[in-house]
């Protein structure tokens, strides 16, 4: 399906199980040396309870199947992750231009050391490093690298 018919939009409450499906999938293809905190019903519960209802929740859409997501919290990006068969289609791009648009005055997000890929992405959207953790504050006990954006002056 080209991108061109991929519709992004507010997540609705009966879209929050589909968006837990694409998050796991995603996590499960994109970090597959870190341990998932959360089994699949905890994800799909807060998807439910806390990120749909209670976040800034986008999701891309074809036809009626949900294959991305995006999270927003304020200025911080909270989630992104795509189904991985629209990994590399142009769609996270799509996502992150509709982040900045919502927070034109920066972001900040956290992604994990290991996950080089999403580095590369955030970087190559004008994002900066802005600190490095062990882990210790996160409940996967990852490493991980937190990134800002801010627009230009």
């Amino acid at each position: 399906m080209p991108l061109d018919d991929v519709l992004l939009r507010r997540a609705l409450d009966t879209d929050a199980h589909a968006a837990a499906d694409v998050w796991l999938r995603s996590y499960a293809a994109a970090l597959p040396t870190v341990r998932c905190a959360h089994d699949d019903a905890d994800v799909r519960s807060w998807f439910a309870r806390v990120l749909v209802p209670q976040y800034e929740t986008w999701v891309a859409v074809t036809n009626t199947n949900v294959v991305g997501v995006l999270v927003l919290k304020g200025m911080e990006l909270k989630q992104l992750y795509l189904a991985p068969e629209w990994r590399g289609r142009g769609l996270g791009d799509r996502f992150v231009s509709l982040a900045k648009r919502q927070q034109p005055g920066g972001l900040s997000l956290w992604t994990f050391q290991v996950n080089e890929p999403a580095q590369r992405f955030y970087r190559r959207h004008g994002f900066i490093e802005a600190e490095r953790t062990d882990g210790r504050r996160n409940e996967e006990g990852e490493p991980d690298v937190r990134y800002e954006w801010h627009p230009q002056a």
